[in-house]
């Protein structure tokens, strides 16, 4: 590595600039580092001599690709369970979320009436790849984002305990993954008209370099979830019964899901990717029309707003994604077209004249739903 250089001072610190290693598959980055000249007794516009600090963050840059591969897996990733093959669970689930993705696009497009999705195919220089696929400022979606990715890499231990909900606080060295999923987020423009969220992921992990020998594990993980900004307790039920379960105002969530058969758990997350547009599209049919006000529009915004607050600071997916050098408009493209923050939002309301809070009004009623947990069905 070349010396560490000092690009820029001022009286207070001293901004240097480590290059990273060069690497062919990688795409090489530059770190820069503030350090107080407290710590250097010399002018601060001094020159490093020899590399005192070194730094290196190597990101794997996905490429741009012009048509969709028949399969993002690697022929040779793991010959002992022949991966590539077509009865292989790699194999199956990447077919089932892209067969998903199709089935997903056809019916907000045809129920959209006249947005398109624009399609990004992307693999990564680790192997893998995805398909990103996004209508913008449709006729009823304000956006709506169906991803699927299949992708193979290392993980820090940071990166594995947001994918596992079950990992512990121990800190292992990296770890060699395999993850392969379908992520969907949908935004309709109507106020009335609920978002979802739904996403369905099956992932292996090799042992960590420091553990040579440990078995290999696996799990699947998903769920489907409805956030309306307004409730129509006949569209939340229809939600919840789909599948005769009762599962509260938020829907379906499961993780770490591998005490049964993978046959069964496989078929099971089949079925739920299966039931999202019975479950959703009845819904957006009915409300997708409803007239609103500047006021019920502005509710809209500031639970999106509460949304995205919670996609950033929470989200274990989008944790994920970030740490492991995911493709960020595909990890972002969760978030809304719009949304809004009001400082002490519930005392905006209050004096605003735009609504009333209250105990009984119906923005009360979805503030209690999230707060106080209620049986649907």
């Amino acid at each position: 590595m070349p010396p560490t250089t000092a690009v820029s001072a001022s009286s207070s610190f001293t901004l240097l600039r480590v290059p990273s290693s060069s690497s062919t598959k990688l795409k090489p980055t530059t770190t820069y580092i503030q350090i107080p000249n407290r710590f250097f007794p010399k002018h601060p516009t001094f020159k490093m001599t020899t590399t005192t600090i070194r730094a290196a963050v190597s990101i794997e840059k996905e490429t741009p690709e012009t048509e969709r591969p028949p399969t993002f897996l690697r022929e040779s990733d793991d010959k002992e369970s022949s991966s590539s093959s077509a009865s292989s669970v790699r194999a199956r689930f990447e077919k089932m979320i892209r067969d998903a993705q199709d089935s997903v696009c056809q019916a907000i497009e045809k129920t959209d009436g006249g947005g398109k999705f624009k399609e990004d195919v992307w693999s990564r220089p680790g192997g893998g790849g995805g398909i990103s696929r996004v209508l913008q400022d449709g006729a009823i979606w304000e956006k709506a984002g169906v991803n699927v990715s299949v992708v193979y890499g290392v993980m820090p231990p940071e990166a594995y305990r947001a994918a596992k909900a079950a990992a512990s606080d121990e800190k292992p060295g990296p770890i060699p993954f395999f993850a392969a999923g379908i992520s969907s987020v949908l935004h309709p423009k109507n106020p009335f008209a609920p978002t979802l969220h739904f996403n369905y992921r099956y992932f292996e992990t090799d042992a960590p370099k420091d553990t040579p020998g440990a078995p290999r594990q696996w799990w699947f993980g998903g769920g489907t979830d409805l956030t309306p900004a307004y409730i129509f307790e006949e569209d939340v039920k229809h939600f919840h019964s789909h599948r005769g379960e009762r599962r509260g105002l938020g829907g379906l969530f499961f993780d770490d899901l591998n005490d049964y058969d993978q046959e069964m758990l496989l078929s099971f997350a089949t079925e739920c990717a299966n039931s999202v547009i019975p479950a959703y599209i009845p819904i957006i049919e009915k409300r997708k029309d409803t007239p609103f006000t500047d006021q019920h529009k502005a509710w809209q915004q500031l639970r999106r707003g509460r949304y995205v607050e919670f996609n950033l600071v929470y989200d274990r997916g989008t944790t994920f994604g970030l740490k492991t050098g995911g493709r960020i408009e595909s990890i972002l493209v969760s978030l809304p077209l719009t949304a809004r923050w009001e400082y002490d939002h519930v005392s905006f309301l209050e004096h605003s004249g735009e609504y009333n809070p209250k105990e009984g009004s119906e923005e009360w009623k979805l503030l209690d739903a999230c707060i106080n947990p209620k049986e649907w069905i």
